[in-house]
């Protein structure tokens, strides 16, 4: 679908909208239906999740063990988890340890608290080199770790998925759960980048 007979294509935004609307004209798709399912995944399903279990992991270390040694439990207790975290695991960044989740296999990930995959993810370029050369990869998304930091690439699969702790950025130490979770994004409960100061 082009925009104005030039060639040039409709930004995704507009190409979406003339797309439901030629599916609701021809009956195939019901407009409520579809706003359901984008307020499932803007409000109930979502990085927005993951960042509230980070935020009360970083302020609660009760929470914050239970949710290394049993992350399905965890989530549970905030409302989160159904398919696809069936069988969740959170693991800990540190100064010195950096964990990165990859599925080699497919694209394996827990929608419940992390969102849908971004395409990144999906791409076999990332889903190969990020097992054989990680700290590259690493490099190449923006985050650069020094030498001393040991690198586990974490392979999400049908039976288990991960997610990753962040560490809390310095300076946040008097931050309430409620103002620490903006600071945290998807990327850094994947690995490929690091919370960073407000």
């Amino acid at each position: 679908m082009t925009g104005n007979g030039s060639g040039e294509r409709l930004p995704p935004a507009l190409r979406t909208e003339a797309l439901e609307q030629l599916l609701t004209e021809r009956g195939l798709v019901d407009p409520a239906a579809v706003d359901r399912l984008i307020t499932q995944y803007e409000t109930n399903v979502g990085p927005l999740n993951g960042a509230k279990v980070v935020a009360r992991a970083w302020t609660d270390p009760e929470y914050r063990r239970r949710l290394l040694d049993d992350g399905t439990a965890a989530i549970g207790e905030l409302g989160f988890g159904g398919l696809q975290t069936e069988c969740l695991v959170v693991v800990e960044n540190t100064p010195t340890t950096h964990n990165v989740v990859v599925c080699t296999l497919c694209s394996c990930y827990p929608w419940a608290v992390l969102g849908l995959p971004p395409s990144w993810y999906k791409d076999p370029a990332y889903r190969a080199r990020m097992v054989r050369e990680p700290r590259t990869v690493l490099s190449e998304m923006g985050l650069d770790l020094g030498d001393d930091v040991r690198i586990t690439v974490r392979d999400s699969s049908s039976e288990v998925r991960w997610m990753v702790l962040p560490e809390r950025p310095a300076g946040t130490e008097d931050m309430s759960e409620e103002q620490l979770v903006p600071l945290v994004t998807r990327d850094a409960m994947v690995g490929v980048a690091k919370v960073e100061a407000p």
